[in-house]
């Protein structure tokens, strides 16, 4: 079995060492309410929102925490939304580390539970960010197989502890977290797993657990275990918004439907392809996955979003703001026919640089073919 590639990761984070001065230097420049306002956007829900401006007065660089399970390709929810969500933090004066949850995905199964495999997803996840423009100033990759292996003596009490302190019910409440219900028929390991996440927070010493919507549940787990051990210091909960997939009545993409989402290295073909029979329909906002793209992913990227037509359909326009541009498709200025076209264009120039890693970095390339190989497994 390969050794765990930590001291590949290890470069990454320390690579920008560098520039740390100046760019510490332009975050204390920074007001605390300027960098409130940019940690803030990152989520849909904040709790609690005075938590969170206490701890910017406080704390200068506080530790904002991040995990995901290598558990197959990446789509562009996990590949552009996490990086413009790790760039914003990074600007305001975090410090963000990622758990490489290598070890949670071998529990839930993923990859048939080959933690070799799974390992090997890790370290295309990480290449792909790299491409995307991460910033890996003050961002910090950590497999969780070798830093709870380190540091086992800190890390097992805590879990077993909140296993003591919350009936099975409640940890089965937290099932949505791997991607499972509680009507599931779940291993002893599923159910262990709630656990074991609750426990990585105050094991990474996280201010701030910056993750999607669907986590929820185990972080309000962690308060409420912070208010059982009388701990003063809850991690606040910043819950960023979940992409729907592609195709009417999707609410969220799946890695097993290859339709259902852009994937990072997927050609311009594939994304004009998927775009183009995607669901959208007119005048209707709620619900239009080409208009979510658009909010979370083209807007952020580009703070523009530039519509090409002929003269009779309206001619070219450039749209400033999301606000604007859902005006104009609720009256029927703006054309599903128009749209697609100009999202898949700019879909394009997010992910070109990604391509061209993959296609000039011999090392990507032989990662990206091996996940490729891979069976992806619920």
């Amino acid at each position: 079995m390969e050794n765990p590639p930590a001291k590949e990761v290890e470069s990454l984070s320390l690579k920008a060492e560098d520039e740390s001065a100046s760019s510490n230097s332009s975050n204390a420049q920074m007001s605390v309410e300027e960098r409130f306002r940019i940690v803030r956007s990152i989520g849909e829900e904040c709790i609690q929102e005075e938590e969170l401006l206490n701890l910017l007065t406080k704390k200068p660089q506080p530790i904002c925490y991040d995990g995901f399970e290598p558990s197959g390709r990446m789509h562009i929810a996990q590949g552009v939304m996490k990086t413009i969500n790790v760039n914003k933090l990074t600007s305001a004066g975090c410090k963000v580390k990622i758990w490489i949850a290598d070890w949670f995905a071998q529990l839930n199964n993923k990859m048939g539970g080959d933690l070799n495999k799974i390992q090997v997803v890790g370290r295309y996840l990480i290449e792909i960010w790299k491409a995307t423009g991460m910033n890996l100033e003050n961002v910090e990759f950590i497999w969780s197989s070798e830093e709870i292996n380190s540091r086992a003596h800190e890390y097992w009490p805590i879990v077993m502890d909140i296993a003591r302190r919350n009936k099975l019910p409640r940890i089965m409440r937290c099932c949505q977290i791997m991607g499972r219900t509680d009507q599931d028929e779940l291993t002893a390991a599923q159910i262990f797993y709630p656990c074991m996440q609750c426990a990585d927070i105050f094991f990474l010493k996280a201010d701030i657990c910056q993750l999607g919507m669907d986590q929820r549940k185990v972080n309000v787990l962690a308060r409420e275990y912070c208010d059982d051990t009388k701990r003063k210091n809850k991690p606040i909960i910043l819950s960023h918004h979940m992409l729907p997939g592609l195709l009417q009545g999707q609410e969220k993409m799946s890695k097993s439907d290859p339709n259902s989402a852009i994937f990072m290295e997927d050609e311009e073909a594939d994304v004009n392809s998927k775009i183009k029979k995607s669901y959208c329909p007119p005048n209707i906002v709620d619900g239009n996955p080409c208009l979510e793209y658009l909010k979370y992913v083209v807007f952020p990227w580009f703070n523009e979003f530039k519509v090409e037509r002929k003269a009779e359909n309206g001619g070219e326009k450039t749209f400033t703001t999301f606000e604007e541009l859902v005006s104009d498709y609720e009256k029927g200025d703006l054309h599903p026919a128009d749209l697609k076209p100009a999202l898949s264009k700019a879909l394009n120039r997010i992910l070109q640089p990604v391509r061209d890693h993959f296609k000039n970095d011999e090392n990507a390339k032989a990662l990206l073919k091996r996940v490729k190989g891979f069976k992806v497994t619920k």
